[in-house]
């Protein structure tokens, strides 16, 4: 653990990308585990297995270990002494960041989105909140409207001012870990996944996940398309709406140096994305929920509100209402993390176990 890898072996089939100059910081325990997933109301001509990325370790945990590895090979190698980072109060990428900065003997100062009637008091200790500061993140406070006014980067950018006055010198991370640099942690998912075939008798003709940030489902569908797997990619989007994946995401593969040129395809090729954010970014209805209280009692697999369950919510919906379509797949899940959001949810929870 904590080994950092100054030279990182690229796979070979990602020969034509440039590198990540910095390497890796081992981070997480991986290879993360695959096992069947008997799905409550799976048709029995469909297979579903699931990765569980959400064991990728007790505090990081989920699928920003992936891009933190090499986000902070490069805070590291550049001589940062802290790092910054934004997203939602609950944001599980901003609790991993918070940790993964400690091990490695950097501070951290969060800038966490909250509603206007909460932003003045106190966070307190629920979910992610509990874990950030117990390993001693700093924590700062903006409205959702700030938030979308000034917008994420500048945010950064102006609490990166601000500390360098104080003689700080601190690195950025963007919204998931999500840009090109981060992203090499899902291409380094693929050359995981490879290894991994035999656990499911052969390889997966389709993978699911939820889409948050972006930079997993860039990782993901490029390395599938440069290992040419076949595999079909299918981004669940829990925020905004499929034309900025596909925008965002090629953002993303252009930083990596895989423009349409290079690699023969544009996002549009690499992945389908599907909206699945249903009432809003972080917002669960009770069906949402209910579903995902049915999972656990039946798989023991228990999902976040936020992300996977809602990403498995829908596609369930999709299989059931174009069943012919999912017909002798093999499908993987992708279980991205982020238990301790559940905690946020508490009370809509109780009400569901009090009416079961």
């Amino acid at each position: 653990m904590f080994e950092w890898e100054k030279k990182y072996e690229t796979p070979d089939w990602a020969a034509k990308l440039a590198t990540p100059e910095h390497g890796r910081v081992r981070l997480g325990l991986f290879p993360t585990p695959i096992h069947k997933w008997a799905l409550p109301r799976l048709p029995p001509n469909v297979e579903v297995y699931i990765k569980r990325d959400d064991l990728s370790g007790m505090q990081l945990s989920g699928n920003k270990v992936r891009k933190l590895e090499f986000l902070l090979a490069e805070a590291k190698a550049k001589e940062y002494d802290s790092v910054i980072t934004i997203g939602g109060i609950q944001s599980n990428h901003c609790r991993a960041t918070s940790v993964a900065s400690r091990y490695l003997g950097l501070d951290c100062f969060l800038i966490l989105r909250n509603s206007r009637a909460a932003v003045d008091s106190d966070p307190g200790l629920v979910g992610n909140l509990l874990v950030e500061r117990l390993v001693g993140a700093s924590v700062e406070q903006v409205t959702k409207e700030e938030y979308t006014r000034v917008g994420s980067v500048e945010l950064c950018r102006q609490l990166q001012e601000k500390l360098k006055k104080s003689g700080r010198n601190p690195y950025i991370i963007p919204v998931g870990g999500s840009n090109a640099l981060g992203s090499w942690g899902y291409l380094q998912f693929v050359e995981e996944l490879s290894k991994q075939a035999d656990q499911a008798s052969g390889p997966f003709t389709d993978i699911v996940m939820a889409c948050g940030s972006g930079g997993t489902t860039a990782g993901i569908g490029l390395g599938c398309h440069l290992a040419k797997t076949g595999t079909k990619v299918h981004a669940y989007g829990v925020c905004d709406d499929p034309k900025y994946f596909y925008d965002y995401c090629q953002e993303i593969l252009d930083g990596m140096g895989a423009t349409a040129e290079v690699v023969g395809a544009t996002s549009r090729d690499l992945f389908t994305a599907i909206q699945a954010k249903g009432s809003g970014y972080a917002i669960s209805t009770e069906e949402e929920l209910a579903f995902v209280k049915e999972v656990a009692e039946t798989t023991g697999v228990i999902l976040d509100p936020v992300y996977s369950g809602k990403a498995l919510y829908q596609f369930m919906q999709d299989v059931a209402r174009e069943p012919s379509a999912w017909a002798n797949k093999k499908v993987l899940f992708l279980h991205t993390g982020g238990l301790l959001g559940m905690y946020d949810k508490t009370d809509q929870l109780l009400k569901l176990m009090d009416a079961s």
